[in-house]
């Protein structure tokens, strides 16, 4: 798969983007989603870019690929912006054909020439070895960091 372009979602990707959450949970957590939460969340995230910005990649057929999520940390240290790469799915008849790579490509660049962005960082499960070798081979490294959570109900 050649990659036609990357674009950010509007509102009438909302339902795609939506199953590739829920599909992406199940796979990669065995977490059932709740589809009317995850449906209001990515309308509020499209609604209000300080929330969230949603890339989608497009194959040559013009179908959605694969999508990414961009939030945003504000560090103190830097004086900037870390962009969070999070909700990334790649639709599996289209998986290890470089979706990823030209989405995290396109971001990348976004990244460097926006002032004040710092670098990018994710969060990957531990034990995906497949995920990881695809984040160093674009140049990413292990931070050193885990992730703690506190829920609130």
């Amino acid at each position: 798969m050649t990659t036609r372009s990357i674009r950010e979602a509007t509102a009438a990707d909302r339902d795609w983007l939506a199953d590739c959450a829920i599909a992406m949970a199940w796979e990669t957590e065995r977490k059932h989603l709740d589809p009317g939460t995850v449906r209001a969340g990515i309308d509020a995230g499209i609604a209000d870019p300080a929330k969230a910005r949603y890339f989608v990649a497009v194959d040559d057929g013009g179908e959605p690929a694969g999508t990414l999520m961009l939030t945003r940390e504000w560090s103190d240290w830097r004086n900037g912006h870390w962009w969070w790469i999070q909700s990334v799915y790649v639709v599996p008849a289209q998986r290890r054909q470089g979706v990823f790579a030209a989405l995290y490509r396109h971001v990348e660049a976004l990244a460097r020439a926006t002032p004040g962005v710092v670098g990018l960082r994710l969060y990957v499960e531990r034990g995906n070895d497949a995920a990881r070798g695809t984040y160093a081979a674009l140049g990413m490294a292990d931070a050193g960091y885990d992730i703690l959570e506190a829920g609130m109900p």
